[in-house]
């Protein structure tokens, strides 16, 4: 069973070039390994590629990958397991996700794998003609509106400030008494 965070199913010939290029990266560039790292190269903006393991357990920890690069526009596939990923990446532990940051010697591996995503990905032009298309079928209010609206609600009274209350003096024992 698909889990919920793979939203495509990544051809074979992609997953066996994006482990090569972390081979590679790991050796010539720089990669992130983990899904805390890859989450803070995709929101720096230095990740080029991000592969994303599909056996997670929970899925929750790599869950807001996908969404995040969309958001970037930044190029991810997914690779079966976890520990082939670990290994590509140059561990001997699995690893949920790889963000590649400087491919190195990769760097047509990486902008190869990137062109044959594109067609899964909608190309940003598309997207802003759908947030347009949902913008104008939302009626949206015209400035004069809110003016009107601000206009019509009833101002709050300001409270009467309290006097400061008088201050305790203090007792000063008299000698001699």
């Amino acid at each position: 069973m698909a889990k919920s965070y793979v939203k495509f199913e990544t051809p074979k010939d992609v997953q066996a070039k994006a482990l090569e290029a972390i081979t590679v990266a790991a050796d010539t560039g720089r990669v992130r390994k983990g899904a805390n790292e890859t989450t803070k190269a995709i929101e720096g903006g230095n990740a080029a590629l991000v592969v994303i393991a599909e056996d997670v357990d929970p899925e929750e920890v790599v869950m807001h990958l996908p969404i995040i690069c969309e958001e970037k526009n930044v190029p991810y596939c997914y690779v079966p397991t976890k520990k082939e990923l670990g290994a590509a990446a140059g561990l001997s532990v699995p690893s949920a996700a790889v963000a590649i940051e400087k491919p190195g010697n990769a760097a047509e591996l990486v902008k190869g794998i990137a062109e044959k995503l594109a067609k899964f990905f909608p190309k940003k032009e598309e997207k802003k003609e759908a947030e347009g298309k949902q913008a104008q079928a939302q009626p949206q209010e015209k400035p004069e509106e809110k003016k009107e609206k601000a206009a019509e609600k009833p101002k709050k009274e300001k409270k009467p400030q309290k006097e400061p209350r008088p201050k305790k003096e203090k007792k000063v024992p008299v000698e001699g008494a």
